[in-house]
């Protein structure tokens, strides 16, 4: 298993030298440029401008001396927000995100797990019927309706969360922001466990065992449950990423001071090397997540080769 983790390891190298090279050429692609505001800016000026970020020079000497940076660490300065690097705006942000984002996945799998194990249990039951339709609707309402609700009721008509703003080391400002990003995960979780539970209930492994007479619960929690997780766990991988990632809306509805924000404000600046930061750093985090959904996988079915 080191082997086969050190050999994805060093596949994420070329994996991200493509996406960076993707992206810096598709994003030079939008029409604009970084420093076109309302007031034209003098030809003396904007000159000065480019060549002090060296977009005065030809695009495959940007590319290169990105390339370099890159692999000392250096995402380069932002365009947008002055003395300030690339790094340091995406360390100032990061953090929140991974933090609401994986508190959000767990959540999703804590509660969607048994909740779509207790349905396939009750399986064709109303139980049965009545999670998998609640599970629906969490399924297609969008987070920027989901949000507000939530900060209606139980920020505003209970009080009982904040809704706007962050100040660390209070959670309070993060329950209604994990609670909205969980709910759509742990849908799909829900109905992903009920479907396979299902199918491995009638499995004939779990027909012996009901033989032997071991009883229903212990069926279920010992033999059934474990395999039913592998097609979660193989949604999970990408969901994480996808909740961490995807938490721009969030962040929006409830003030968070996210790194969501960096990349959509970013490409509407035209900031260039933010962008490249923020697809940088996700990618990576898509493929480390990918990895640990493989490495549970074979934990969950030991038949499963690591190849």
């Amino acid at each position: 298993m080191i082997s086969f983790v050190l050999r994805r390891l060093a596949g994420l190298v070329p994996t991200l030298f493509v996406l960076v090279t993707i992206s810096f050429f598709v994003i030079r692609l939008a029409p604009g440029s970084p420093f076109d505001q309302e007031q034209k800016l003098s030809p003396e000026v904007r000159a000065n401008l480019d060549a002090a970020y060296g977009l005065d020079r030809p695009l495959y000497v940007q590319y290169m001396r990105y390339i370099a940076g890159v692999a000392r660490g250096d995402l380069g300065p932002s365009f947008r927000y002055k003395d300030y690097r690339v790094t340091e705006l995406i360390a100032s942000g990061l953090p929140l995100s991974l933090t609401i984002g994986l508190a959000a996945a767990l959540l999703a799998f804590l509660v969607g797990v048994p909740l779509g194990a207790w349905a396939a249990w009750r399986a064709n039951s109303l139980v049965d019927h009545a999670l998998m339709g609640f599970s629906l609707i969490g399924v297609v309402l969008p987070g920027f309706v989901v949000g507000p609700v939530l900060a209606l009721v139980f920020g505003i008509y209970w009080r009982l969360f904040r809704i706007a703003g962050y100040e660390a080391g209070d959670p309070g400002f993060l329950v209604l922001p994990v609670v909205t990003l969980a709910l759509p995960v742990m849908a799909y979780v829900a109905r992903m466990t009920r479907d396979s539970l299902v199918d491995v209930l009638q499995s004939n492994f779990v027909r012996t065992a009901r033989a032997k007479g071991i009883s229903p619960r212990a069926v279920l929690m010992r033999h059934a449950l474990r395999p039913a997780l592998i097609p979660v766990v193989s949604y999970l991988g990408p969901a994480v990423a996808f909740v961490v990632t995807g938490s721009l809306v969030v962040e929006s509805v409830f003030g968070l001071p996210g790194s969501g924000r960096f990349l959509v404000q970013g490409a509407i600046d035209r900031d260039y090397p933010l962008v490249m930061g923020m697809i940088l750093v996700y990618g990576a985090f898509t493929l480390v997540c990918n990895l640990i959904a493989d490495l549970v996988y074979r934990w969950l079915d030991p038949r499963v080769r690591l190849t």
